[in-house]
């Protein structure tokens, strides 16, 4: 595949769009954390400054959505989510991981898509600190699935044993999301 090639269905827009249910969360920076639980052997809580600390890893990703639009060549800095989860020590027993807002949205992600290198806690985009519509101030970034893994305003991420169908999963999406195999329904 060559690599002006987008995934089946997919058209290119210039910029990424807004989209999102519901309202953005309030954000406190001074009370914001990210909760790392579940199948773990040391469960860990960041704080919004280590995770900007430790974003030192840039990428260039396209986005894709699964209403058929896609957004090629975006850069994203963060944090490797296997870097991360390495320092939380997953079980053997965990399989999945549930990335959630806290509040109303969440996906689910095999642990084996979740630990590509190219996953990313991502704190900027196009070098300015991931905006809140946009999903700040914590975004989960998945580039090689649909835009409804890359869970906006990242508060949680919890391992399990068993999948736990997310916000769309629940509602017919596939529960692997990929773009190339226009893995959109169940």
């Amino acid at each position: 595949m060559s690599p002006s090639a987008l995934p089946p269905g997919q058209r290119e827009v210039a910029r990424l769009p807004v989209r999102h249910v519901g309202e953005p969360p309030p954000f406190d920076g001074s009370a914001w954390s990210l909760s790392l639980t579940g199948e773990l052997d040391r469960p860990r809580v960041f704080t919004l400054r280590e995770l900007r600390a430790i974003s030192t890893v840039e990428i260039e990703a396209d986005f894709h959505a699964a209403a058929g639009w896609s957004v090629r060549k975006l850069r994203w800095r963060g944090a490797r989510l296997c870097d991360v989860l390495a320092v939380a020590a997953p079980r053997v027993s965990a399989r999945f991981v549930r990335a959630s807002d806290g509040l109303r949205y969440d996906a689910s992600l095999a642990l084996s898509d979740a630990l590509e290198p190219d996953v990313l806690l991502a704190t900027a985009l196009a070098g300015e600190t991931v905006a809140l519509e946009h999903g700040g101030p914590l975004r989960l970034l998945v580039p090689a699935r649909y835009g409804w893994k890359s869970v906006k305003w990242l508060r949680s991420l919890e391992l399990h044993a068993e999948e736990r169908p997310g916000f769309w999963e629940r509602r017919g999406f596939h529960p692997r999301g990929d773009p190339w195999k226009e893995e959109r329904l169940s």
